[in-house]
């Protein structure tokens, strides 16, 4: 056998023993959307109240110069500012990717390690394989609907490893969970 037969031979067992999960953070397009429309109207509540102030229009929509300055124009302002500001949180989630991250399932440590980008602070968790009861499914429809994968661990609460955000459509979280169950050979709990 060559080197080179030997070499991918020995990655693909790697890669038996090593499940890894790319989880997608705050980087969607909706989140680009509301700050980017946060920023505009931030801005222009701001614009409109400074118009108010020095009476000079700053806006070329409307005549917000014409506005009193007491009661709309500094109400206008604190719109503008509390929007601003939003936009300015909205943007550093964006930047940071809030919420992107890991699941890897090693087994030649026999550990599963968890990673997930934090406003503050990278947040990791490390649990052994061999505490994983099960893989659980869990599903609730309504006004507020739940699609999310998680892990029964002994001696501790549930721990959600899918993403947050839209609901995902029920086969791909059939197919999510059912992968880890058996790479991890647990039960599949759930639907």
């Amino acid at each position: 056998m060559s080197s080179e037969s030997k070499s991918s031979q020995s990655e693909k067992e790697l890669s038996g023993l090593v499940l890894e999960q790319k989880i997608k953070g705050s980087r969607k397009v909706s989140n680009y959307l509301v700050a980017s429309m946060l920023s505009i109207g931030g801005v222009g509540f701001l614009l409109a109240s400074f118009s108010s102030y020095f009476g000079r229009d700053f806006l070329p929509l409307g005549n917000p110069s014409t506005l009193i300055f007491v009661p709309q124009g500094l109400v206008m302002g604190l719109y503008g500012l509390a929007a601003f500001l939003l936009a300015i949180y909205f943007w550093r989630l964006i930047n940071i990717d809030y919420g992107s991250g890991v699941n890897r399932f090693d087994k030649n440590k026999g550990v599963l390690s968890l990673s997930r980008r934090g406003l503050f602070k990278n947040i990791e968790i490390e649990i052994p394989i061999d505490e994983i009861k099960a893989v659980k499914l869990e599903v609730r429809e309504g006004f507020n609907p739940l699609r999310r994968v998680s892990l029964r661990i002994k001696g501790r609460k549930d721990l959600p490893i899918s993403r947050v955000g839209s609901p995902k459509p029920l086969l791909d979280l059939e197919n999510e969970g059912a992968e880890i169950a058996r790479f991890l050979e647990v039960n599949l709990e759930g639907i």
